[in-house]
């Protein structure tokens, strides 16, 4: 079908996708103000490194994609889905000893493992005090919240007695990473359209994630720590390279000769993502044809084909 979505709306929109994210970044530094000078410094440490804000983009996205109109409305909204992530990867250098995070020395790298965990803390305990205002959102993103700790466990069980497999990995990055794209994007739309569309946005985020998971492992085995921004190899040494495309069926033995060849098994992990991709399409192909909606549209092929 033909789109109808002029290039003068696609430019006001990202004008205030634009608007928003810078508003979403300074809402992030007022949010982690404190007199204990260690949280506030650290976690200034890791906000103003950046990142690719893929997560509130979505949610800002998504509100725009089912009729909203104040951008404003859902900044803190966006705002606190980022500082779970940012919560998050703290944690997560410290399970997988990370010493680079988002171009720097990550938190745990600095300060060492108590203050990365307790900064961590600080920034989940920020989230509750951002949303406090959003009721039953709140539900939504305490789901995210408990999928992504039950995934990161997962990993680590499963890596400590060497048992991680593809159905392993998958029900892992389900958990850990596609949960709360799931959430950022229902959460965004459910603030204007409580319905399918809303169900249908967050089909579309949960799809991006795993994509988005899989092509963060794929690269964690063919960057470096310089062009990934953190630190790379862990996946290869937990077995998570092998594990994110093996096939679900019993493998032959010729299959699994295949896929111990890191090309063949980069390939089979780029397929995978890009069915997810096509899922993620899908599931929002009955939007109204906005330019918020090709925006999505977007997002999902850089995911699926980015290399940073």
């Amino acid at each position: 079908m033909e789109s109808h979505t002029s290039t003068l709306q696609v430019s006001a929109m990202e004008e205030q996708i634009r608007d928003a994210l810078a508003a979403v970044e300074q809402r992030l530094l007022q949010v982690v103000q404190s007199e204990v000078t260690v949280l506030h410094e650290a976690s200034l440490h890791l906000l103003e490194a950046g990142g690719k804000r893929l997560r509130p983009r979505l949610t800002l996205l998504s509100h725009l994609a089912v009729g909203g109109e104040q951008l404003a409305d859902a900044i803190d909204v966006a705002t606190a889905v980022e500082l779970m992530h940012s919560a998050s990867v703290v944690h997560d250098d410290i399970n997988d000893h990370g010493l680079v995070r988002r171009g720097r020395p990550s938190i745990n790298a600095v300060w060492g493992r108590t203050f990365a965990l307790l900064t961590g803390d600080f920034l989940f305990t920020k989230v509750y005090e951002l949303m406090a205002p959003y009721g039953d959102l709140n539900i939504e993103l305490a789901r995210a919240a408990v999928a992504l700790v039950e995934g990161e466990t997962l990993q680590a069980s499963a890596v400590a007695d060497n048992s991680l497999n593809r159905g392993t990995y998958l029900r892992i990055i389900s958990l850990k990473t596609a949960a709360l794209f799931q959430a950022a994007a229902s959460m965004g739309a459910s603030m204007v359209a409580k319905d399918a569309w809303a169900a249908a946005l967050g089909e579309f985020g949960y799809h991006l994630g795993m994509a988005f998971q899989i092509t963060d492992d794929i690269l964690d085995l063919t960057s470096t720590d310089q062009t990934l921004g953190k630190t790379v190899g862990r996946d290869r040494q937990q077995g998570k390279g092998v594990a994110a495309i093996q096939n679900s069926k019993e493998l032959d033995v010729l299959t699994r000769k295949l896929l111990e060849n890191e090309g063949a098994a980069i390939k089979a992990g780029r397929a995978q993502a890009a069915q997810h991709i096509a899922k993620a399409e899908k599931a929002i192909c009955n939007l109204p044809d906005t330019a918020a909606k090709h925006e999505l549209l977007d997002l999902a092929n850089f995911i699926v084909h980015r290399q940073t």
